[in-house]
């Protein structure tokens, strides 16, 4: 098992580090791992399931703002795959997914992009998950 977590980019003791917020009952996966990320896209892009990734960064007052309206979000809206990438931490996928400013909230199915909010317009937002959930 250690080839495997080294092959991913993770050192000795990271194997028990789930990619999560700091909530233990939080619905919004976070990733501090390209490789991690990587996995996880791979798997989930062929779904036709809602995935709404939050470009954030934990110096970024907007995006602070924005995290008790993601997680209500994500306790309401189950059938929504929910992640979060700090642009800091993960700066070649913010590249991949082209985000230039915080919070970036990008919508896709199937892998591909079906919508784009930057900014913290939390209507906006809701808005657009409740109509593309069922799309």
């Amino acid at each position: 098992m250690g080839s495997f977590m080294s092959m991913l980019g993770i050192g000795p003791g990271d194997e028990d580090q789930q990619p999560t917020t700091g909530s233990s009952s939080s619905k919004v996966q976070a990733f501090h791992s390209s490789a991690r990320w990587q996995l996880h896209f791979n798997t989930i892009k062929e779904s036709s399931q809602l995935m709404v990734i939050d470009f954030a960064a934990t110096w970024c007052g907007p995006c602070k703002m924005m995290e008790p309206a993601v997680e209500s979000m994500a306790n309401k809206f189950t059938d929504v795959h929910f992640c979060k990438i700090d642009v800091d931490q993960l700066p070649e996928v913010s590249q991949q997914f082209g985000v230039q400013a915080m919070p970036t909230f990008v919508l896709l199915k199937k892998g591909k992009e079906v919508a784009r909010i930057v900014g913290a317009k939390k209507d906006e937002l809701e808005t657009k998950i409740a109509r593309l959930r069922v799309a």
